[in-house]
């Protein structure tokens, strides 16, 4: 009985693990019954079909448009392997289907973009090679004939030129994007190559949805380290009929980006220039933990013109925490705070860390979109070489002073300067490129004492590109749900990352006057791109209400009063994507807690004896202060100290908690967090590698 009761329990946990998340549960009984109806690898690939091929069984996991071979397991395995051993030979988590559904639709739209630039770059090349072509013939038909004359003083015939005309025309100058335009793949009538790279594949999964789901794509190469997860790759590309598409790659994922760029830099034609580069135009980095061995290799592997770089991170213990600040600098050169915005500041390390490994090589990254999901980081840059871009970086980059033991208030230093000046002309403005003036704090918390720690250097421009956001939405309007089960949850993540862009005055000035030149046909000024580059984010992280609550001793605030009090103000208010409950303002810390104050006195007193003093809540709260008052005697002048203190009570604005004004729109309702999946979901272990009996030769 144990043992039947053992085989049926794992049966139900395996048929959760390989089954979508909206479908049920596969009965026992059906589940017999398909395995009774075994099916050649070359058959039709179907969800949940049981294949067999050369003496070993799968089941059929459907997965967007793909499907992948999962190893059915054998009756001793039911009995002794755990249930993650037994369909994990190569690691798949179906938790991550998340990651794959947005991946591919942010490639479909940075792709389309990009194809039509080639189209363009292609036609316009062409057309200039032609024009060179046709003035080297005129010039050739210009050219007096020499005639000679021959001993019986006839004139003789003039020998044709062929030869000479021949080397003459196809000895055009082509330079690199000439040979790129007027290769075969290229040609008028023919898709311009589009290419992708999945360097750490596994189950292959990833590059089989590529293939299926994005049309514009030429060819995707799956490569992976495991001689098992390799063979698996060719199964699924198989079953699937995919073998015209996906080139399947047996090596590690550095010798094959790094073998890639050692022939690109040896690659030369005969009068020495570069030849048509083979980079990709997409780099996807998926590992089991950190990418950061991998980013030097990637930022020179993919294409230096504008290529995606998309990186996965779920090292979130390194990152998100203050457990390893050395394995933390080690990795992505930069140390994490201990604080509550900790995964915003882990994107910024992230993307730091992608920054320095492109800048040494002339590379510039722009951030696409950056998201803390779950227990990782996804983000998608776009990198081009441009040696002027690279010297903004340094002025893009910060350190953070974090009140990590007080009050959680936060304050930014930038390394250095990028500083506007007019030009001789007075046409326009130049950027010095200086040093930063600091320190932006002292020592202690200027709104606590309590001491402060630094964390860095980290990314300090913007993590998310609007237009991008955008393009990705509108791809996601049009995706069907069966095929791309997590759209609530990507429109909602990707609405709440566009509400949460605050633009500067300036900013807004210059979008708007960009968007208008735009309209009128007329092309942006140059001065906007130069602004761009330079940009910082001047509103980063987020603060907590509820743990600010709790460093007060006071009821937490409503969402809608507390956004209220603030927009009433003056202040703009929104959420972070990265955590549920968040608030993301542009209001200084000194208005934050003069908010809190007044919602204290206004509507949730606390009992000051329960707030013990020396505490940061005692001293935000000033009760010190006003403890000295109590003790004065009637008519006694007060401190210079408490004059200066109440003077800046008077001058604080009157703050109303209007309800009202704090409420969002909620004619659309939005999946801005997810909730947990299923029980016991997560990262998952490591693939283990371990081969079932019934797969074992003997």
């Amino acid at each position: 009985m144990r043992a039947l009761f053992a085989a049926t329990s794992f049966r139900r946990i395996f048929t959760r693990l390989i089954r979508p998340a909206h479908q049920k549960v596969l009965p026992l009984t059906n589940f017999r019954a398909m395995a009774s109806e075994a099916k050649d690898i070359t058959a039709p690939p179907a969800d949940k079909q049981i294949i067999a091929h050369e003496g070993k069984r799968y089941v059929t996991v459907k997965e967007g448009l793909a499907h992948i071979l999962v190893p059915e397991p054998s009756e001793e395995d039911k009995e002794n392997l755990r249930p993650d051993q037994a369909v994990r030979q190569v690691f798949y988590n179906p938790i991550q289907q998340y990651n794959r559904d947005l991946t591919v639709l942010a490639i479909k739209a940075y792709g389309k973009e990009a194809v039509q630039q080639k189209q363009a770059s292609h036609s316009k090349l062409e057309k200039i090679i032609e024009k060179k072509r046709k003035r080297q013939a005129q010039k050739q038909d210009q050219q007096p004939n020499k005639a000679q004359k021959g001993a019986d003083g006839e004139k003789a015939t003039t020998e044709p030129a062929t030869d000479a005309t021949t080397e003459q025309e196809t000895d055009v100058p082509v330079d690199k994007g000439d040979e790129q335009a007027t290769n075969g793949e290229a040609k008028k009538g023919k898709q311009p190559p589009f290419t992708v790279l999945d360097a750490l594949s596994a189950s292959g999964l990833r590059a089989l949805r590529y293939a299926h789901e994005i049309p514009f794509l030429t060819s995707v190469t799956a490569n992976d380290l495991l001689a098992t997860a390799v063979e698996s790759i060719k199964l699924n590309v198989k079953h699937n009929r995919l073998e015209d598409k996906v080139n399947v790659c047996h090596d590690d994922a550095l010798a094959h980006m790094y073998t890639l760029i050692a022939k690109e830099l040896r690659a030369k034609d005969p009068k020495g220039k570069p030849t048509m580069s083979e980079k990709y135009d997409v780099v996807d980095l998926d590992p089991y933990g950190t990418a950061a061995p991998f980013l030097d290799a990637a930022v020179q592997s993919v294409r230096d013109d504008g290529g995606l770089l998309c990186v996965t991170c779920t090292d979130s213990g390194v990152w998100a925490s203050n457990g390893y600040p050395e394995k933390c600098y080690s990795l992505y050169g930069g140390v994490p705070v201990k604080a509550w915005f900790s995964h915003e500041v882990g994107i910024r390390l992230v993307l730091y860390s992608i920054q320095t490994a492109a800048a040494k090589y002339g590379l510039t990254i722009e951030p696409l979109l950056s998201l803390s999901i779950d227990f990782y980081i996804r983000v998608f840059v776009r990198v081009k070489k441009s040696p002027a871009a690279v010297k903004f970086q340094g002025g893009k980059n910060m350190m953070v002073y974090n009140c990590d033991s007080g009050c959680g208030a936060w304050s930014t230093q930038l390394l250095m300067r990028n500083k506007p000046s007019p030009n001789k002309k007075g046409s326009g403005v130049f950027y010095k490129h200086t040093f930063a003036q600091g320190p932006s704090v002292d020592k202690g918390c200027e709104h606590c004492g309590s001491t402060m720690h630094m964390a860095g250097p980290m990314y300090g421009g913007r993590i998310h590109s609007p237009d991008f956001i955008k393009r990705v939405l509108g791809e996601l309007e049009e995706a069907p749900t069966d095929v791309y089960g997590t759209t609530l949850r990507i429109r909602g993540m990707l609405q709440t990352a566009l509400e949460e862009i605050l633009l500067t005055p300036e900013e807004q000035e210059a979008e708007k006057a960009k968007e208008e030149a735009i309209k009128a046909g007329k092309k942006p000024d140059p001065a906007f791109k130069e602004a761009e580059l330079a940009a910082i984010d001047p509103y980063p992280f987020y603060f907590h209400p509820a743990t600010i609550s709790g460093i007060l001793k006071c009821s937490c605030p409503p969402e809608a009063p507390l956004k209220g009090a603030l927009r009433g103000l003056g202040y703009r208010v929104t959420r972070s994507h990265c955590k549920p409950g968040s608030i993301k303002t542009d209001a200084p810390w000194s208005i934050i807690w003069h908010v809190f104050r007044e919602w204290i006195r206004q509507k949730a007193p606390v009992k000051e004896d329960n707030i013990k003093p020396g505490t940061p809540g005692y001293r935000l709260l000033r009760l010190g202060e006003k403890k000295k008052q109590e003790e004065q005697a009637e008519g006694a002048e007060a401190p210079k100290e408490q004059q200066s203190e109440q003077a800046e009570g008077e001058t604080m604005p009157e703050v109303v908690f209007d309800e009202q004004l704090g409420r969002d729109d909620k004619t659309i309702k939005l999946v801005r967090y997810q909730a947990n999946p299923r029980e016991n979901w997560g990262p998952l272990n490591r693939a283990v590698g371990k081969v079932p009996s019934h797969h074992r030769k003997d």
